[in-house]
C-alpha cells in the first residue's frame, strides 16, 4: 500500500515509522529540512520538504496512485485542505486527518468532513483518545492498559503481578480449572522488557506485566486473582491543562456526577478559562512539582493522579512527589520512550504512551479485511485487534487448533450473539462472530488473510 503522511512531527513520524516496518511504501511530507533529513536518515521512507496541502507537493510525492493521506501536521487546517486537494486533484481513496481543536469537533458540525463538504473519510483526535485511554485506566484500579473491544463486551488489561498475587508461579493451562467460571485468557507477557505471547506450560513470575482478554462483565471477580483489589473513584487530580487535561476532566465529570475533581494548570490565562469552561471542577494555578500546590488539591486522599501536561518531566517529577504525599495511585503522560523502563520501578503506577493511542487510531483505518478495531502494543511490536468473520473467512469452519500460537497469534475472545465465549481448542469460529486475537507483527499479514473476503462473496 502507497501512503503519504503529511506531518513529520511526533505523531507523523511514529505512523511513517510502523506503517514502513509493516511493508507499507511511505513518504512523509514536512516543511521542516533539518526534520525531513533526520527522518530520511532513520527510516527507509521518501522523506520530501513541502508544504503538505500544495497540489505540487502532493504530486511530487506521488499522491496520483496513492492508495491513503495521513494529514497530521500541527494545523488543522493544512490537513483539512490537504485531504481537500488529495481528493479533488488526485482522487486518493481514504483520507485521514488529525483535527485537534475541538470547536471543529462538536457533534452539531459533523457534516462538515462529508465527502461533499471537506471529504475527510475519517477524523483522529489523539488528544481525546489520550484523555479517554486515561480515563479507562482509572476505572480499572491497579490496571496499567484498559482498551475495550466488540462494544465494550470485552477488555484487554494489562497488569504488574507481584510476589502476593494468586496466580504466581502457576502454569496457565490450570487456570481454567482454577477459575472455571470466569472469561478470561492471558495473552501476552512483558518480561524483562522483552513481549512474548505465551502458552498453557508458561508461568506468570513475579514483576511480569500479564495482559488479559476479559469478559467485562467478570471483570471484578477476575481482578482479584492476579492480585488486584477494586475500589471508589471520588477524588482525581489531573496536572495539566491543555486538551488532554481539559477532554480527561470533561470525560471524567460526565462519567462521575459528584466526583472531587482538581485540576492543576500553570498558565494564568490557561487556568482562567478552564474554570469557565468546567462546571465541576476546581481549577488550581500553580505547577505539579510544588508541594504546596499538591498539599492545596489535598493529594494525600486523592484516589488518583494523572499527569498530562506536554512535558514529560513534569508529569513524571510531579507523579512521583504525589505518590510521596500520599497519593494511592499515578498516572503520567510520557511521549519519550526511553523512560519507559524506568518508571515502574521509581513508582509510577502507569505510563500513558500518546504514540501508541494515536498510531493505534490509524491502524484501524489502514487495516485490511473485516478488523474492526486495533490496538499497538510496545510501539507496534504485536497488536490486538477485533475481526468479524464471514462466510468466507478462511477462520470460519475451523477449529483453533489449526492456528494456534506457534505462528505469533493467540484468540483471546470469540463474541457471538452478544455473549462472550472463552477460546477453546475445539473452538470452531463461525460466521459473524467477532474475535478478539493478540499478534504479533510478523503475524499481522497472515491474520488479515485469513479475515479477508473472496471477491465472489461481493
Amino acid at each position: 500500500m502507497k501512503v503519504i503522511v503529511a506531518g513529520a512531527g511526533q505523531v507523523g513520524f511514529n505512523i511513517a515509522r510502523y506503517l514502513a516496518l509493516a511493508g507499507n511504501d511511505v513518504t512523509i511530507i514536512d516543511q521542516r529540512g533539518d526534520l525531513v533529513a533526520k527522518i530520511a536518515e532513520n527510516l527507509d521512507i521518501q522523506a520530501l520538504t513541502g508544504h503538505a496541502s500544495y497540489p505540487g507537493t502532493l504530486e511530487i510525492a506521488g499522491a496520483r496512485d496513492a492508495d491513503m493521506l495521513i494529514a497530521v501536521t500541527l494545523v488543522d487546517e493544512i490537513n483539512m485542505v490537504a485531504c481537500q486537494v488529495a481528493h479533488t486533484f488526485f482522487n486518493v481513496p481514504t483520507k485521514i486527518a488529525r483535527i485537534r481543536q475541538k470547536p471543529y469537533l462538536e457533534g452539531r458540525w459533523t457534516d462538515l468532513f462529508r465527502r461533499d463538504h471537506l471529504p475527510i473519510d475519517h477524523v483522529i483526535s489523539p488528544e481525546r483518545e489520550v484523555a479517554h485511554a486515561a480515563a479507562l485506566r482509572l476505572e480499572v484500579p491497579g490496571a496499567s492498559n484498559v482498551v475495550p473491544f466488540a462494544d465494550n463486551l470485552v477488555r484487554l488489561i494489562a497488569l504488574r503481578c507481584t510476589e502476593n498475587s494468586p496466580v504466581i508461579k502457576t502454569p496457565l493451562r490450570q487456570l481454567t480449572y482454577l477459575f472455571p467460571d470466569l472469561h478470561v485468557v492471558v495473552v501476552g507477557i512483558l518480561r524483562n522488557d522483552r513481549f512474548f505471547i505465551p502458552d498453557g506450560d508458561d508461568e506468570i513470575l513475579p514483576d511480569d506485566e500479564v495482559h488479559l482478554i476479559i469478559d467485562s462483565a467478570h471483570l471484578a471477580r477476575a481482578m482479584p486473582a492476579f492480585g488486584l483489589i477494586g475500589g471508589s473513584l471520588n477524588h482525581i487530580v489531573i496536572a495539566g491543562g491543555g486538551n488532554i487535561g481539559l477532554c480527561l476532566a470533561e470525560e471524567l465529570e460526565a462519567a462521575y456526577p459528584g466526583i472531587n475533581l482538581k485540576l492543576l494548570e500553570a498558565r494564568p490565562e490557561r487556568a482562567d478559562m478552564l474554570a469557565d469552561l468546567l462546571a465541576n471542577t476546581l481549577v488550581l494555578m500553580g505547577d505539579a512539582r510544588e508541594r504546596e500546590i499538591l498539599e492545596e488539591a489535598n493529594i494525600a486522599s486523592a484516589n488518583a493522579m494523572v499527569a498530562v501536561t506536554n512535558d514529560d518531566e513534569v508529569n513524571i517529577m510531579g507523579a512521583l512527589l504525589a505518590k510521596q504525599m500520599g497519593c494511592e495511585r499515578v498516572l503520567a503522560l510520557v511521549n519519550n520512550s526511553n523512560y519507559n523502563q524506568l518508571l515502574t520501578s521509581v513508582g509510577v503506577d502507569s505510563a500513558i504512551n500518546p504514540r501508541e493511542t494515536t498510531v493505534s487510531s490509524v491502524l484501524r483505518h489502514v487495516r485490511r479485511g473485516r478488523i474492526k478495531a486495533v490496538h499497538s502494543l510496545r510501539d507496534g511490536e504485536a497488536e490486538v485487534m477485533e475481526v468479524e468473520a464471514l462466510e468466507t473467512s478462511a477462520f470460519v469452519g475451523r477449529p483453533l487448533r489449526s492456528i494456534g500460537s506457534a505462528g505469533g497469534m493467540i484468540v483471546g475472545a470469540v463474541v457471538r450473539d452478544g455473549k462472550v465465549l472463552t477460546p477453546r481448542s475445539d473452538t470452531i469460529v463461525r460466521a459473524h462472530d467477532r474475535v478478539v486475537l493478540v499478534a504479533q507483527n510478523r503475524a499481522v499479514k497472515r491474520v488479515e488473510q485469513l479475515f479477508s473476503v473472496s471477491v465472489d462473496y461481493f
